[in-house]
């Protein structure tokens, strides 16, 4: 078969003229396609004035039912606790007692947790990296009993560690020591949802891909995707104000969050669940408490505006050769694509290279130096179609992309965000990860890793670079057979000074948690940590709420 006859014979897709590839990901919307390839391959076409022979490269990757944060295969054991590994001295709060273990029974019974088996996975982070010596768990369902808790804690003198999902990657979801842990798996209602005004009011230990799940139902999705969707909790993402992969197209949590209900270190509940798009009165007290990680109060509900659904979702996975043609693609992709433009990650191939090897996943586009994953969304199949396509051709002939695949199917859309999104998880497998999340000007981003891979050497396994490019976030991951602390030493503060040299920050999405608390100067002046430290005094004056986390000691 010519590969004439292999493409659809609607307008749009007839100006492909100059394309080096196409894709056969068939899709009934469009006119009179037709396809005899088998399903599952890849079918490329030659640039003009070459043979226009068709070759098919099959779909290695294993399809998966979510996009979900994966467990790494470590033993709780394995990992050393954080006070031992950091040196860090307890704060003199008071040990649990068997009367306060009584008392919490009063309050909630079948839902305090002693067995130490039980609360292992309590007291260790996702990546093994930091663990706490928690002897009991409290699993409240309402905000009630949240306030109970807190108001005996904080006359008791006991520090307590909000949890969610425990899907942070800064060590500010487990205790440093001893911290009550206090979890909200339990607190999963969805209280209501306005399909007029697309506002979403619901506890805040409701898993972020089960909201999205219910949206999808009203025809509306969540303003916010991560990687750990299948996992995390939306109280522990407002908490961490985290962004992920959506924040190109709908903003950040500040933006999207309406109202908050919040109980304080003292027990007091402050009910700011407002459900309106504005609101002028006073101060917009909501803020202090996205981000802040748990330090200010516990996050019990949430009220946030959710977009409706995208009727056409189209994925592009592209290589380029170099990064200066990563970030010329970008200025050309929000120039050509505009409004419908919804995601613009990258990755270079020692990221590609782990996925594949630790994970047995299989990428489409081989052989460049960087990737990029184009997502667009849009309420038109055929406009946005037509958008995309005319960007493709541009970067095609323009030398900027030199090979690459599209999916519009759903199937094929979650195989491809696979390679992105299970990033983390083959890192995990390749050794101890030491995590940097950093926001830079987009044109230095890359030259943080090339610099970090010059001062490493051999002294580290691997040095890789992704990320967010659309809104500047660079996820900076170096692996090593082991911790140590001499190759931390090489990394910090030097990647810290490295940032704060070209006016970055330190903390692009992740947080501050207990790893990067002490290096907060870096992207914050003395005074601003100042005035940090007295709204934590003012509102958690015994300093029982997440201690040792996000801001450094008060001197």
């Amino acid at each position: 078969m010519g590969i004439s006859s292999a493409v659809p014979r609607c307008s749009v897709w007839n100006r492909w003229t100059g394309l080096r590839w196409l894709t056969s990901f068939p899709r009934r919307t469009l006119a009179q396609q037709r396809v005899t390839s088998a399903p599952g391959t890849l079918q490329r076409r030659k640039l003009s004035g070459v043979p226009t022979s068709v070759v098919s490269r099959p779909w290695r990757m294993r399809p998966r039912g979510r996009r979900a944060l994966h467990t790494a295969s470590s033993s709780f054991q394995e990992v050393m606790l954080t006070s031992e590994r950091y040196g860090v001295q307890r704060l003199p709060f008071a040990l649990v007692s068997d009367s306060d273990v009584a008392f919490f029974e009063r309050v909630m019974p079948g839902r305090v947790i002693t067995n130490p088996e039980e609360l292992k996975s309590f007291n260790v982070d996702w990546l093994k990296s930091v663990r706490g010596c928690s002897k009991l768990v409290l699993k409240p369902q309402t905000t009630a009993e949240v306030s109970q808790v807190l108001r005996y804690c904080y006359e008791r003198n006991l520090a307590v560690n909000p949890q969610g999902g425990n899907t942070g990657l800064v060590g500010g979801s487990v205790p440093v020591f001893d911290e009550i842990i206090l979890s909200t798996v339990l607190m999963n209602r969805i209280v209501s949802f306005d399909k007029v005004s697309g506002i979403l009011v619901c506890q805040a230990g409701c898993i972020l891909e089960k909201l999205n799940e219910y949206l999808e139902e009203q025809g509306f999705i969540m303003p916010l995707d991560l990687g750990a969707k299948g996992s995390c909790h939306i109280g522990g993402n407002v908490a961490t104000n985290a962004g992920g992969l959506r924040l190109l197209r709908y903003g950040s949590l500040r933006g999207t969050v309406l109202g908050l209900e919040v109980v304080l270190a003292d027990g007091s509940a402050l009910d700011c669940l407002a459900s309106l798009r504005k609101d002028n009165t006073g101060y917009d007290l909501k803020q202090l408490f996205i981000g802040s990680e748990g330090t200010l109060g516990v996050i019990t509900a949430v009220s946030i505006l959710c977009p409706q659904k995208p009727k056409a979702v189209n994925l592009a996975f592209l290589g380029c050769q170099s990064f200066a043609k990563v970030l010329e693609t970008f200025t050309t992709c929000r120039a050509m694509l505009g409004e419908i433009l919804s995601a613009y990650e990258f990755m270079d191939e020692k990221c590609m290279e782990l996925v594949e090897r630790h994970l047995k996943l299989s990428s489409p586009v081989t052989g460049s130096p960087f990737y990029v994953l184009i997502e667009t969304s849009g309420s038109n199949l055929t406009h946005d179609e037509e958008k995309l396509n005319n960007f493709l051709e541009q970067t095609m002939t323009s030398g900027l992309v030199t090979d690459g695949t599209v999916a519009t199917d759903d199937k094929k859309i979650k195989m491809l965000w696979s390679l992105r999104e299970r990033i983390t998880e083959a890192l995990t497998h390749d050794g101890y990860v030491y995590k940097y999340d950093i926001s830079l000007p987009v044109g230095k981003l890359y030259d943080l890793v090339t610099d970090m891979r010059a001062r490493l050497g051999q002294s580290a396994k691997n040095v890789v670079g992704y990320g967010h490019l659309g809104d500047g976030n660079l996820h900076l991951n170096i692996t090593a057979e082991s911790y140590s602390h001499s190759l931390l030493d090489a990394i910090e503060p030097f990647v810290y000074e490295w940032t704060a040299r070209y006016n970055g920050s330190i903390s692009a999405e992740h947080g501050l948690g207990f790893k990067k608390k002490q290096f907060i100067k870096y992207s914050k002046p003395d005074e601003a940590v100042f005035l940090m430290q007295r709204f934590k005094a003012l509102l958690d004056p015994k300093g029982i709420l997440n201690p040792y986390k996000t801001l450094p000691s008060s001197s």
